[in-house]
């Protein structure tokens, strides 16, 4: 996806944080777009390709099948990851349903991305690089217990990697499959995705 920049500040301090959540809050993006925070800037995010809507939605169909009740799947679910002060727009997001649900119905404040159990990015050919770095880094210093980075554009052909173990910002395992081969995903979700069906 290509991001375009809407507002940047210098000075990463507590107050400039402030402003930019407060800003984020009550940004009016068109529709299907979305908006995150990076680098002391808000940047705009357009809609992605449907071969990118069509492995999310498979994904969520596999993530359903084995998920309790008191959890859930969000799309568009916005998550702050306190440490570094950066906020993403993950593809899937799985996390408590009571802990998204006791939100503040007055505001639009993203959930913090230690609550979240799972987060799924899904490569966009202008993207690829950050969802492979900026956010791999940024989802293990949260931490976040599970990132599933799926890389249409991988140079090695595509790929779905998984990353466990976040330690010391940094994921301590990382399993990586070409499309067309299972993924298992860990307990407590042991779901296994058919990659073959993931349009390139």
């Amino acid at each position: 996806m290509t991001a375009a920049l809407v507002e940047h500040d210098t000075a990463p301090d507590r107050r400039s944080w402030d402003l930019l959540i407060q800003a984020w809050r009550e940004l009016d993006v068109p529709e299907g777009w979305h908006a995150e925070i990076d680098e002391g800037q808000i940047v705009l995010v357009p809609p992605p390709h449907r071969h990118h809507n069509g492995i999310a939605a498979m994904l969520h169909r596999a993530l359903y099948g084995v998920i309790s009740e008191d959890l859930e799947v969000y799309q568009t679910l916005g998550v702050h990851i306190a440490p570094l002060d950066k906020l993403y727009v993950p593809d899937l997001v799985l996390a408590p349903r009571e802990t998204v649900d006791a939100a503040d119905p007055d505001t639009n404040d993203p959930l913090d991305a230690a609550e979240a159990l799972f987060v799924v990015e899904i490569t966009s050919q202008s993207n690829a690089k950050d969802d492979r770095t900026k956010k791999l880094w940024a989802y293990a210093h949260a931490p976040v217990p599970v990132y599933l980075l799926v890389d249409r554009f991988d140079e090695h052909g595509p790929t779905a990697t998984l990353f466990t173990g976040p330690q010391n910002g940094a994921y301590k395992h990382a399993e990586r499959v070409p499309f067309g081969e299972p993924l298992k995903l860990p307990a407590p979700f042991a779901a296994v995705v058919d990659t073959a069906g993931f349009p390139g």
